[in-house]
């Protein structure tokens, strides 16, 4: 597994490239800047990366999200790791297309475990793409990534998008605001629950009539429902 870090304090760098290294699964490459990230990612695209927020020359958030425009990285799985510690940094680090947020200062032995929930992750949406999800009102596309309500087009967020998905595939089945922040946001704790219902509520207000399909189980979580004519 290739691996790219990017961060300009050479304790830390030196550290997490330990730290990944000491395994044998993972060779680290180091970047400084944030310039050079996209440089490096740009030459030869990582399979994972991790991304300080506070660099020269060009901020994290922007690293992240120039990357993510990217055909060779939109699906690099990104880890941040900042020193930006609220609850609104992690939400922005989220939106802006990271698979973790991790805050400094960080336990190695935590780091590695995140990396390798991350990587799993991702080979598990690479199994193959879902099937499209045809509704009364909704039909999304997710490998196309194209979300159509009563036939128009609707424009979603990233983490709007990945919410749907996975509640789509999981239709019928309660699932609990920690459960989502794992398995959307990669998160399993750190980040208030009402992060999700904030998420939630504007995906319901895209959705339009479809929207009412996710259905809020009080104490539990969501549910998305299937209508009377909706199929797999």
């Amino acid at each position: 597994m290739r691996v790219l870090v990017v961060e300009d304090e050479n304790d830390i760098a030196g550290l997490i490239k330990h730290t990944l290294e000491r395994s044998g699964d993972a060779s680290v490459e180091v970047a400084t800047s944030g310039d050079q990230a996209l440089k490096a990612a740009s030459e030869q695209p990582p399979d994972l990366i991790i991304l300080d927020l506070n660099l020269p020359v060009l901020g994290g958030l922007e690293v992240c999200r120039l990357l993510r425009t990217r055909p060779a990285t939109a699906k690099t799985p990104i880890i941040m790791l900042t020193a930006r510690t609220t609850e609104s940094d992690r939400v922005v680090g989220l939106d802006a297309g990271a698979d973790d947020y991790i805050t400094k200062p960080f336990s190695p032995r935590e780091l590695a475990a995140r990396v390798r929930a991350v990587m799993r992750r991702g080979q598990a949406d690479d199994a193959g793409p879902p099937p499209i999800y045809r509704g009364e009102h909704l039909v999304a596309d997710f490998d196309a990534v194209s979300i159509s309500v009563d036939g128009e087009q609707i424009r979603l967020t990233r983490r709007e998008f990945e919410l749907l998905k996975y509640l789509v595939e999981n239709r019928n089945r309660v699932l609990s605001r920690d459960r989502l922040l794992e398995r959307v946001w990669g998160y399993d704790r750190m980040i208030e629950t009402r992060s999700v219902d904030v998420h939630v509520g504007r995906l319901r207000g895209k959705l339009g009539a479809a929207g009412k399909q996710i259905e809020t189980v009080v104490g539990l979580g969501y549910r998305f429902i299937e209508t009377d004519k909706a199929g797999g």
